[in-house]
């Protein structure tokens, strides 16, 4: 299992590196050339305190080999300030070479960074809507955010620093070793100790991160629902509560957090006293070997220098593994929503006309892990009719919606949709979704104009459409009525509009549409019956030609429909007109009882004046 994750994050980094690769290979190169010319520091001092200052015959190899005539000719000053000269030059070369280090791991890492954030965000767009049902708005956005945050992180840091470190290491002890083999020997024995000592904290302190990641999805998913369900909220006085519950995700979160903590302190100090035994035993067997005449002053100076350059680098190792660590979990976090499977159409998928009879056939139907919501449903909708649907809650109203518009998709043998004779299972699901027109009970508006939101199925609309459809959906003289008119910027999720005017807004948008199939599940719950009627007569006036299907708990909004379907427990109780339903004694003849008074009757023969406001404004 290990393996196989291990490789699934591999590709996984592979394919966010894609196509910038040479920024991390140049990062890369720049900063073993950093390291290179750091190197050269130690024997600059070596050079200096043995041959400068001492009395050592200058004896210089590799890339200062042809400097030893200079110093052989100059005087001491001259060969002093020839020294400085040297460190003033391997620093600014190595300066250099850190800066296009930076600048290079900059541009890749915030390029790596975009793409990434661009391939989640199309992937989320093209996930089934079950996938979202199940998955925790907070949580994907904590995934997509902090997630992906940490992933550049140990991308553009520690896994060029992993390359670094491993070249600081063999450059170094190749340098120790030129020197003197005996405390090289000695410095050597303790990096296996440091490097197995840090592996060993990496899988105790990888569990860790995930419960902290974990934590953090569930405080975020808090948050977001908190502020989304505001008015909720406030109206119940349920600020108290949602303290408390905040507080409690909190507390988890920094207990983790706090624990966490505790295991890197624990690591840290040990590594401490290991770094400082490891520098101490080097430092008593150089001084042994000087004061023995091994080794000169520069070279034992020389030599301490590379062994705390050296280990350093190998003491962060384990800073190193736990930002891995932590890495591995946000790709894995990551690679949940990548490899979640998107919706697909067939090659042969087709894009038929949607203005003919709608047809449901012995459909069963049930989510995932529950009892069926659907039983044996048989119905045909008449191309360019209006038929509506009444039940209580639960008995399947919205998921006949949900299969017609294949947000999910009917499983083999359990029944079979059909738009003019032709199965939507073969249709392409966006050429499905484009001609059916849809408003929910609980309409979501954009925080942007109300033109915006009106023409956001039609961008390119201008102002006397949305007005045509703002006035079919009896909103345009309350748009009116505003400051800023259509202008006027809606709120968060449409706050600063009551509940009627988001609904008709949103009707409204839908018009734009122009589809041939109309659905209102519920969608005029928040207006009064008037307002109700009154959009009702406008649709049927203004948009005959389109099959409307509308749903409702209202039988006034229901009963002028050319077929009315009951559905009770996700069966068909009833199915006729209105006047064949309260004729038969049933549940539609039982709801029409109840909800029809005088006044009820009254009200279907005068509808109230257009224009008028909701009793929501």
């Amino acid at each position: 299992m290990n393996k196989k994750q291990n490789q699934s994050r591999l590709r996984l980094i592979a394919s966010f590196l894609e196509g910038q690769w040479r920024f991390f290979l140049f990062a890369l190169l720049f900063s073993m050339g950093a390291t290179l010319f750091n190197s050269l520091m130690p024997q600059i001092i070596r050079l200096t305190v043995d041959s400068v200052i001492g009395s050592e015959p200058f004896s210089l190899s590799g890339p200062l080999a042809a400097a030893a005539r200079l110093f052989e000719a100059g005087s001491f000053s001259q060969n002093l300030l020839l020294c400085a000269a040297m460190v003033v030059v391997t620093a600014v070369c190595a300066g250099a070479c850190g800066y296009f280090s930076r600048m290079s791991l900059a541009k890749g890492s915030e390029n790596m960074l975009k793409n990434l954030r661009d391939r989640l965000f199309g992937h989320i767009q093209r996930l089934p809507f079950s996938w979202h049902v199940k998955n925790q708005t907070g949580e994907i956005i904590q995934r997509c955010t902090s997630d992906v945050n940490v992933i550049r992180s140990f991308i553009s840091n520690q896994m060029v620093e992993v390359f670094r470190t491993v070249f600081l290491i063999v450059l170094s002890m190749g340098i120790m070793f030129s020197m003197n083999v005996r405390i090289s020997m000695v410095a050597l024995v303790f990096i296996p100790v440091v490097i197995l000592y840090s592996g060993v904290f990496f899988s105790i302190i990888a569990k860790k991160f995930l419960e902290t990641d974990v934590a953090e999805g569930a405080l975020s998913a808090a948050v977001q629902e908190n502020l989304t369900g505001v008015r909720v909220v406030r109206a119940f006085g349920r600020e108290s509560f949602e303290v408390e519950r905040f507080e409690k995700c909190n507390r988890r979160f920094a207990d983790l957090w706090v624990r966490l903590g505790n295991i890197q302190s624990y690591y840290w100090a040990i590594g401490d006293l290991i770094t400082g035994l490891q520098i101490m035993t080097v430092a008593v067997f150089g001084v042994m070997e000087a004061v023995a005449g091994t080794i000169s002053l520069g070279e034992f100076l020389a030599f301490i220098s590379y062994n705390t350059t050296l280990v350093w680098p190998v003491r962060s190792l384990g800073r190193i593994l736990s930002e891995m660590s932590k890495a591995g979990v946000s790709i894995d976090r990551v690679n949940y929503i990548l490899e979640a499977e998107e919706e697909t159409d067939s090659p042969a998928a087709l894009e038929p006309p949607m203005n003919g009879d709608i047809a449901f056939r012995q459909i069963t139907f049930q989510y995932e892990g529950m009892q069926p919501v659907l039983q044996n449903i048989d119905f045909t909708i008449p191309a360019g009719s209006t038929f509506a649907i009444l039940g209580g809650t639960g008995s399947g109203k919205s998921t006949l919606v949900h299969l017609l518009t294949r947000l999910y998709d009917l499983p083999p043998e359990c029944g079979q949709i059909t738009v003019g004779g032709v199965d939507t299972a073969q249709m392409k699901r966006g050429w499905v979704r484009r001609n059916i027109g849809l408003v929910l009970q609980e309409p979501f508006l954009f925080s942007r104009t109300i033109k915006e939101n009106i023409a956001a199925t039609r961008p390119d609309a201008g102002l006397p459409e949305i007005r045509r459809a703002a006035d079919i959906a009896c909103v345009d003289s309350a748009i009116d009525g505003f400051s800023d008119g259509y202008d006027t910027i809606v709120g968060e999720r449409g706050v600063t509009l009551s509940g009627g005017q988001k609904q008709r807004v949103a009707i409204a948008r839908m018009l734009m549409q122009d589809a041939p199939i109309m659905i209102f599940d519920d969608s005029l719950s928040a207006v009064d019956a008037e307002t109700d009627a009154q959009i009702r007569a406008a649709l049927k006036t203004q948009m005959g030609r389109s099959t409307v299907i509308l749903i409702s708990h209202r039988i006034t909004t229901l009963m002028q429909a050319d077929q009315i379907l009951v559905l009770e427990d996700g069966k068909m109780a009833d199915l006729g007109s209105h006047q064949e339903l309260i004729q038969r004694e049933g549940v539609y003849r039982q709801i029409y009882d109840i909800q029809m008074s005088s006044d009820d009757r009254a009200l279907i023969a005068s509808p109230r004046k257009e224009g008028e406001e909701d009793a929501g404004h």
